[in-house]
Parts: structure tokens; C-alpha cells; sequence
């Protein structure tokens, strides 16, 4: 038995019984349409290991192969649908997989993923960025409190380079962070967090842009070519956007001092 997982544009197509994280992928159903199909895959062969992800080669029309632990997830040679095989023994496991499955096929639609949260306000998008445990979440709670900002996601963004500039979209995958909402804002600036005991903001550039936002991008590792495509659209994107450290305290002025830095007085 196998569940087959589609993605669609850059929707989620999933069996209903397929959920995870509180429920988070009912609120990106692309649709609801099952798929009946199944097949065998050979796992004799251990191309590569990404950390606790091991890699197998191609067979028929399977691109690649995966495994953590003793779930194995499948991914056909459209790179939009892929299959977990059941019974899998850890959720997390499945939830990893789609999330590498989506990133394949969205690093080529000029996508790339943050450790980042993400708010909208007044339909502009503002980025925290920061290791974890940093004040991510944090920071975006204080701008909900202060300016009824929306939290658009706690911990995992997606950003995608348009002709316009660059769109911040929600996603099912929030880690700890319980935000999770299925919308979009233009992003205007990045902000990197600095816990201090004083609150002061300055901008980056130059090489000091470069790596601060570096640090904090999920490059897709496992994908050929995935690096190159992931640099391009983070390149654009840091000669586009502007990006700031703050470096704070958990209150109030650390989100005035932002606010007057990225949207001006006023």
C-alpha cells in the first residue's frame, strides 16, 4: 500500500488521512482527488546519505528513492508525485518527505526556504531570521501585539522570486511554531535577530548580507543541481531586498526601531 502525494503549481495534492502537525495540510489541500496506483521499488543500493537520509538509485520510472529509518518514500520521474509506503512507522519521517518533495519541485520555480518567520502587515511582508531559540517567534508576536500584525508562519518560509519581486507564501511545515496560514505578502526586508540588552538596528550589505542570510536558507542537497538553482534565486533576492540586524530585547521599541528602519516615521 502507498499513499501518492502530487504537487500541483506549488499545492499540496494528499489522501485525507494523510495529516500531520495539528492539522496544518487541510489548510493547503490543492485538492482532494485519490490515487489508486502502486508499485515496487528495489532498495538493494545505497547511492548517498544526506544526515539520516539515505538516497537510492533510479528504477523504471522512479527518479529517486528515499529512506529514514524504515520508511521509504518514492519520487516519479515528473517531479510533481511521489509516494510514501505504508505502513510508515514515524510521522515526522513522512512529513520530511513531502516537505523534500515540495522543495524539488519548487527550487525550480524560483523557490528557496528559510528558517524564518514571516508576518504581513498593512499587505508588506517583514522576515525574521536567526538560529533557533533566537526570538523568531518572538519578534513576530510583538509586531501581532503592537501592530496586529498577521503571523503569516513561526518558523518555515517559503520565498518566491516574480516579476514583481519576492512573495513570502505560508506553508503546512511550522516546526514548534503553532502559526500556519495559507496566504502570501510581498516581502520588503529581512531582519536578522541579535539577542542584546539594548535595542539598536543597522543595515548589512556586502559580504556581511551574504552570510547572514546564507546561514538561515535550507539548501536542497539531495537534489542535482538544487544548489545552483537555490544560489541563483538567493543572489537576486539579496541584491532586490534590503536586510537589517536588529539587535534587541524582547518589547516594544525593538518593534518601533524596526518599523522606522524598513517602512520609515509615520
Amino acid at each position: 500500500m502507498s499513499y501518492i502525494i502530487r504537487v500541483i503549481n506549488i499545492g499540496l495534492c494528499l489522501k485525507e488521512e494523510l495529516i500531520f502537525q495539528e492539522n496544518s495540510y487541510l489548510k493547503f489541500y490543492a485538492t482532494r482527488k485519490e490515487y489508486d496506483d502502486c508499485i515496487v521499488i528495489d532498495l538493494r543500493r545505497n547511492l548517498e546519505k544526506y544526515h539520516n537520509i539515505e538516497k537510492f538509485e533510479k528504477v523504471r520510472d522512479i527518479e529517486v528513492i528515499y529512506r529514514i529509518n524504515q520508511d521509504i518514500f518514492a519520487i516519479r520521474n515528473d517531479g510533481k508525485t511521489g509516494e510514501v509506503f505504508c505502513p510508515f512507522f514515524d510521522s515526522n519521517n513522512v512529513s520530511t518527505f513531502i516537505l523534500m518533495m515540495f522543495y524539488s519541485y519548487a527550487v525550480k520555480k524560483r523557490i528557496i526556504q528559510f528558517h524564518s518567520s514571516l508576518l504581513e502587515i498593512n499587505g508588506r511582508g517583514l522576515m525574521f531570521l536567526g538560529p533557533s531559540g533566537i526570538g523568531k517567534t518572538t519578534q513576530a508576536e510583538l509586531w501581532n501585539k503592537y501592530r496586529n500584525a498577521l503571523i503569516i508562519n513561526g518558523d518555515i518560509v517559503f520565498v518566491q522570486e516574480t516579476e514583481d519581486g519576492f512573495l513570502g507564501w505560508g506553508t503546512p511545515w511550522h516546526g514548534s511554531s503553532p502559526y500556519c496560514e495559507n496566504t502570501s505578502v510581498p516581502v520588503k526586508a529581512l531582519v536578522m535577530l541579535k539577542q542584546a540588552p539594548e535595542n539598536s538596528i543597522r543595515e548589512l550589505t556586502g559580504f556581511e548580507k551574504v552570510t547572514a542570510v546564507s546561514n538561515s536558507v535550507f539548501y536542497p542537497r539531495w537534489l542535482e543541481n538544487g544548489m545552483e538553482l537555490c544560489l541563483e534565486t538567493l543572489d537576486h533576492l539579496l541584491s532586490a531586498l534590503p536586510v537589517y540586524e536588529l539587535s534587541c530585547r524582547p518589547d516594544e521599541e525593538a518593534v518601533r526601531l524596526t518599523e522606522e528602519a524598513v517602512f520609515g516615521r509615520g
